[in-house]
Parts: structure tokens; C-alpha cells; sequence
């Protein structure tokens, strides 16, 4: 099978975390894209639903913080209510 080389724009941010996943999943940026490409033309469409968000932009703000502060390994964690409570109190 043959290739052909093909560009495409994307998202810093969005390619630098996409990067990251991909590397986890032993996938490049290359074998993302063919895989993705490869489920399209087996699904007839895209592999997955395309919605319109239902949240205010308020929420998906308040999502997208959460997920960078469950990531991020300096924010402290607690493995208990009563450990929480007790830094509350502190």
C-alpha cells in the first residue's frame, strides 16, 4: 500500500496533548490519523457521535479546569472525606 504525504492544521495545544495520549496508546500522530481514517471508511462516517455541547460555556470552563487539576501532580489530593475536612479546617 502506498502513502501520500497529506498537512493539516491543529490546535497547538490540542496536537501537544493529542501527542502525549497517542505516545501512552504506542501511537504516533501519523498512525492516529490513519486509524481514525480507517474507521471512517469502515463506519461509512465518523466513529463517533458529533453533538452540540448542552453545557454553558461556564461549565465546560469549570470542566476543563478540573481535568488539568486532576492532572496536575503539585494540587494536593485527599483519600478521605475526613482528611479533607481536616485541611479545611487547618
Amino acid at each position: 500500500m502506498s502513502t501520500v504525504p497529506t498537512q493539516i492544521r491543529i490546535d497547538e495545544t490540542v496536537k501537544k496533548e493529542a501527542t502525549a495520549l497517542f505516545s501512552r496508546l504506542g501511537l504516533d500522530m501519523s498512525g492516529a490519523v490513519n486509524l481514525f481514517l480507517h474507521q471512517c471508511v469502515l463506519h461509512g462516517g465518523l466513529p463517533f457521535a458529533v453533538e452540540m455541547p448542552r453545557y454553558s460555556r461556564q461549565t465546560l470552563d469549570a470542566m476543563a479546569e478540573a481535568k488539568h487539576i486532576s492532572r496536575d501532580p503539585r494540587v494536593e489530593s485527599y483519600g478521605s472525606m475526613e482528611e479533607l475536612k481536616a485541611a479545611l479546617e487547618k
